[in-house]
């Protein structure tokens, strides 16, 4: 791997998306939004995304200008047409929006549907935080499914992604996961360096466990296990109706109706902790759970137990300082969207 600045790459990603079509304002937020994934560790759902996208704005896939349609209004309550806009400056605007409106009402949700793709969850989460709230996010593709239902053999759904992040008296706690046993960049990327998974989180059409992510691109596919895997898939299973629950119902726009592309469905919601027990006491208790999982003692002495996100941020504030990691599929992606664009390359560090 090699390191690069961060205001560097951040400054190469607005580059390219400007000279894409985006203007300032969306290039510089996709751009952060992306680096944010990689800085995070999140290296699928950071610049890995950047030539996907320019390819989606060339193509007219990812509409480069226009703006929110407001589908369904109400004082703590937003429906949002995304339009098909970039996915990572739709979620900035709604997460800012559902914190104003939560300073008010205690709580507000904004879902948004006819979205592009998001990016990294994580990303968005100490947007919330650093506030003093707390934020929910969940979001599905009704354009493409790669998950099956627990105990089938066909895709439904999409990894269905959910992320929390709250504020403590120190770092936030911040969770991002999904309702499957790994994700389709993670699958797609070992399938371009033909690596096998370690455990057998696949299955194949006819329904055998499989390491192999082949699989997911045989005719007919496999499928991606849901969280749980084998043994206990009925767990993730139920999250993923959860997140479709929250996202494809709630926007009355989901896997029922006409595929449009590679996009996103999502559900954001803010909490104010003062309009609730109050912040003093929402930290207290939640200072209480932290204290009580990090004196847990550990089946490995040699990795005690870490609260979610601590690794994230750990990693975050170590490559802003000493440089960001990129996977090596990354700037080879990159380097020919540079020429087209004429962008120049940011040298490593």
């Amino acid at each position: 791997m090699n390191r690069y600045r961060a205001a560097d790459l951040r400054a190469f990603a607005r580059t390219l998306l400007h000279r894409a079509g985006l203007d300032d304002e969306r290039a510089g937020i996709v751009a952060d939004v992306l680096v944010e994934g990689d800085l995070f560790g999140h290296d699928t759902h950071g610049l890995a995304l950047l030539a996907p996208y320019l390819a989606e704005l060339e193509r007219g896939s990812m509409r480069k200008e226009g703006e929110i349609i407001l589908v369904n209004d109400r004082p703590a309550v937003a429906l949002w047409d995304g339009q098909r806009l970039p996915g990572p400056w739709l979620m900035v605007r709604a997460v800012d929006a559902a914190i104003e409106r939560a300073r008010t009402y205690g709580t507000a949700s904004v879902v948004i549907r006819r979205s592009h793709h998001i990016a990294c969850l994580a990303a968005y989460l100490m947007r919330a935080t650093e506030r003093g709230f707390m934020l929910l996010i969940a979001s599905s593709d009704p354009n493409s499914a790669s998950v099956a239902p627990f105990g089938g053999t066909r895709a439904v759904f999409t990894p269905n992604p959910l992320a929390l992040g709250f504020p403590t008296a120190g770092d936030p706690v911040l969770i991002d996961i999904s309702a499957s046993i790994t994700t389709n960049g993670m699958v797609a990327r070992r399938h371009s360096a033909g690596s096998p998974f370690e455990y057998p989180w696949l299955l194949d059409a006819k329904g055998q466990p499989s390491h192999e992510p082949a699989v997911m691109f045989a005719d007919p596919p496999g499928t991606i296990l849901p969280l749980g895997g084998l043994d206990a898939g009925h767990k993730g299973y139920g999250l993923a109706l959860l997140v479709e629950a929250m996202t494809g119902g709630l926007a009355g726009f989901g896997r029922a109706d006409e595929k449009e592309g590679w996009g996103a469905t999502v559900f954001v919601q803010a909490l104010d902790p003062t309009a609730f027990g109050g912040v003093d006491d929402f930290i207290h208790q939640m200072e209480h759970i932290a204290q009580l999982c990090h004196d847990n003692p550990p089946r490995d002495r040699s990795a005690p137990v870490r609260l979610p996100g601590e690794r994230g941020l750990s990693r975050r504030r170590e490559q802003l300082a000493a440089g960001v990691e990129l996977h090596s599929s990354i700037m080879p992606a990159l380097v020919p969207w540079a020429s087209r664009l004429a962008v120049g390359v940011p040298g490593c560090i």
